[in-house]
């Protein structure tokens, strides 16, 4: 295994894609802007929070880990069979979600490496198997990429991934990653906020939008060289919302306003700081998005797989649940590799709080598949 392969960086854009970023009015000074200002360490937090809050996360707590390993369940048997409401959602860690929609089957920001880094010997490791490998996967119709961080674009996973044909949709510039890495230039599709694109198919139509999200980019040298995005997906019958990394932005309620509602927003709610609030949602925020976003159901990701906040590793799922309950919000927060049809899902499942326990009762994991240690 190599210490450090320089391919997982990623390659810049350039040629035409650079031309095609440079047109983009979010693109100024050589860099992306989000269109309401944010500080990824906000200045008005005093100095020493802000030096407390660095040497935190680098030491850890022991509440960040869990105690032991998550329940994992195993998709295979659901996935042989046909949603029978068209709406499907199996999340397999992090914000990795297998959607199905109509018929089609849609993977957002696909990780299975053991690690989010461009190395396998450091980093954020995850807390879990995922619950299948990438050959068990059934075929996928389209991956979608919202940005270019470690947790979201995965070297090893997408070359895994390049080997299947399969179409990605991504946000402006992330597309040069994708091509260095194996994809066929003609399966990328890079869009710019509030363009779409449609995805044909005999027995219907899926279309993808990107749309606007209040975060950054970067995963070598220089940041925000690429941009990031939200995006809607829509089938004939069906619509969902899909946040990548995001704080809340103003610009939630024109989406809202622009598609009318959703059927499944899957908000990110880990990762969570008060210094931290203009790039990443939180539970309480995540409900405001809902609301904003006319949302029926909300599926929380970002969450429960990788130890990048300074909360307890459970303070997202058991914050949402409970603000959830109390505003009549209707939230899904199945197990790990569940596949679940949201309108068939009554309520929340606390099964996180079954590992708060401290009297060990071995590993939980079942069906389970090993990650990729790139």
């Amino acid at each position: 295994m190599k210490l450090f392969d320089p391919r997982a960086l990623g390659a810049a854009p350039a040629g035409l894609r650079r031309e095609r970023i440079e047109g983009s009015p979010r693109f100024k000074d050589g860099r992306f802007h989000n269109t309401e200002p944010l500080s990824v360490m906000r200045r008005d937090r005093p100095l020493s929070e802000r030096l407390s809050i660095v040497g935190e996360f680098f030491t850890g707590g022991a509440s960040r880990r869990p105690l032991r390993e998550l329940p994992v369940v195993s998709p295979l048997d659901a996935w042989a069979r046909p949603a029978e409401t068209g709406l499907r959602a199996t999340w397999l860690g992090h914000s990795t979600v297998l959607l199905e929609i109509e018929g089609f089957r849609v993977l957002t920001d696909p990780i299975w490496s053991e690690r989010v880094s461009p190395v396998a010997w450091a980093g954020p490791r995850r807390f879990h198997r995922v619950p299948v490998t990438v050959e068990e996967l059934p075929p996928l119709d389209a991956v979608i990429v919202s940005h270019d961080h470690y947790d979201h674009l995965d070297h090893a996973t997408v070359r895994e991934l390049a080997r299947r044909e399969v179409p990605f949709f991504t946000s402006l510039g992330v597309g040069a990653h994708l091509e260095a890495w194996g994809v066929a230039p003609r399966l990328v599709t890079e869009l710019d906020w509030w363009e779409s694109a449609l995805l044909p198919r005999a027995r219907g139509r899926l279309g993808f939008t990107a749309t606007p999200s209040r975060h950054f980019s970067g995963r070598g040298a220089g940041s925000n060289r690429t941009a990031w995005s939200s995006f809607v997906i829509e089938s004939d019958r069906h619509r969902v919302f899909f946040s990548g990394d995001t704080g809340l932005s103003s610009e939630f309620e024109t989406i809202g306003d622009k598609f009318g509602s959703f059927d499944l927003t899957m908000l990110e709610v880990g990762a969570f700081h008060p210094a931290w609030g203009d790039v990443h949602l939180g539970p309480e925020n995540a409900l405001v998005a809902h609301r904003m976003l006319r949302g029926k159901t909300l599926l929380p990701v970002h969450w429960g797989t990788f130890d990048l906040g300074l909360h307890p590793w459970e303070e997202p799922a058991e914050v949402l649940a409970v603000r959830a309950g109390e505003a009549r919000v209707h939230v899904v927060t199945p197990k790990v590799g569940a596949a679940i049809e949201p309108s068939r899902v009554e309520r929340a499942d606390t099964w996180w709080r079954e590992l708060l326990d401290p009297t060990p009762r071995g590993s939980l994991a079942t069906g389970s598949a090993s990650p990729i240690r790139s």
